[in-house]
């Protein structure tokens, strides 16, 4: 996911020491130099951190904070002020409107990198001409963790994954692993006694090999205290106990920058086909439905106008799955794109049973909904040369 930040401030020093702090990783830069145009950018474009400052002209910082947080659609934003020395004390006081962090200036470009990692999941950006990453390919994640049951929870909730769980149970073990393997995940229970949880963080933290790696903390759910604290020291994220597996390969592939496109989307010939899988929580049809413009928007820029939705392994037909189909087909349209739907007959009789997916056609084969799409590519008018 390619994270959009948005920094505010009246110095185009500070904005262009901002973009060069942050042009080694997977996100988008996008500026305001006051807050009455950071307000106008950020409706605008709905960024996922603001770097805000606290003293400009036409809106100070403070100012476009407290509008920020009366506005419903924008009050869920994390913020991260910038502030003169002098400033300090009046962004100690502003912290109750809801300010996530803050840093004095002058600073370092790294503690300004480090800071927004703890609000999001920055992930390098990947050499020139390297392939992408994906979400079949091999990792190693270290588990440290000494209670069997929530290991085996672990393992057997990502086992389907082609990543290799690594298990420590104390620092020694947690520590030769990362000198000799270091991983590309790790997740350390909070549960561990004397405070050995933070401790190797911190070892992790400052061991150039691991100091960008993602960092979760397994806290229990009910243990609110315990989440913030890991927040505040700098973990990643949470894994809370119980475990809900996957959420939490989904923040996994999140962390690692991992294109998970590949769980739905497949070039087949001249076409593209979405396919769901037999078990789809809504957060995978959501991630679906994410990814359904910018790929058919690939393939037809790549000349293949087809598109086939695949509900074939679907034993039930959750109203989250109706909506991404009636989604395909408006977003074929729009982009100049033929679709087919492909169904078992269940899923084409609960189709049927719906007013919003009544007049859907379904075929019963991928090869015969690939077989309908190459005919009226055929049969399709043709313009008479100018």
């Amino acid at each position: 996911m390619r994270y959009k930040i948005l920094t505010v401030d009246d110095s185009k020093t500070v904005r262009i020491i901002v973009r060069k702090a942050f042009r080694g990783f997977d996100c988008e830069i996008i500026e305001a130099s006051n807050g009455a145009e950071g307000l106008t950018v950020a409706a605008k474009e709905s960024p996922d951190l603001i770097l805000l400052d606290v003293t400009m002209p036409v809106m100070d910082g403070v100012e476009m904070l407290s509008k920020l947080k009366a506005t419903p659609a924008l009050k869920g934003i994390p913020v991260i002020m910038l502030t003169a020395e002098g400033g300090r004390d009046n962004v100690l006081k502003i912290a109750k409107i809801g300010v996530r962090d803050y840093l004095v200036k002058p600073f370092k470009e790294e503690v300004l990198v480090e800071k927004a990692r703890r609000v999001i999941d920055l992930a390098p950006l990947a050499a020139e001409g390297a392939r992408a990453r994906t979400i079949f390919d091999p990792a190693d994640i270290l588990l440290v963790e000494d209670k069997p049951a929530i290991v085996q929870q672990f393992k057997d909730g990502l086992k389907h994954t082609p990543w290799k769980i690594h298990v420590a149970t104390t620092q020694l073990e947690a520590t030769e692993i990362m000198a000799h393997t270091p991983p590309d995940v790790m997740a350390i229970s909070l549960s561990l006694t004397d405070d050995f949880a933070f401790t190797l963080f911190r070892i992790a933290r400052t061991n150039p090999k691991s100091k960008l790696m993602p960092i979760f903390a397994l806290v229990p759910k009910v243990d609110l205290q315990q989440q913030q604290q890991a927040q505040t020291v700098g973990f990643n994220g949470v894994f809370a106990t119980p475990l809900a597996m996957p959420e939490i390969e989904n923040k996994i592939a999140k962390a690692m920058n991992l294109d998970t496109s590949l769980r739905y989307y497949a070039i087949e010939g001249d076409a593209l086909v979405l396919r769901m899988a037999e078990n789809c929580p809504p957060a995978r049809v959501t991630e679906a439905a994410n990814f359904l413009k910018p790929k058919l928007a690939e393939a037809a820029e790549a000349g293949r106008k087809k598109l086939i939705v695949d509900l074939n392994a679907l034993t039930v037909l959750p109203l989250a799955v109706v909506k991404l189909l009636l989604l395909a087909v408006k977003t074929a349209g729009e982009l100049g794109a033929r679709v087919a739907l492909v169904a078992n007959a269940k899923i084409a009789a609960d189709a049927k049973n719906s007013d919003e997916t009544r007049s859907l056609v379904f075929h019963d084969s991928l090869e015969n909904a690939k077989a309908s799409l190459s005919m009226a590519t055929e049969n399709a008018p043709q313009l008479a040369p100018s």
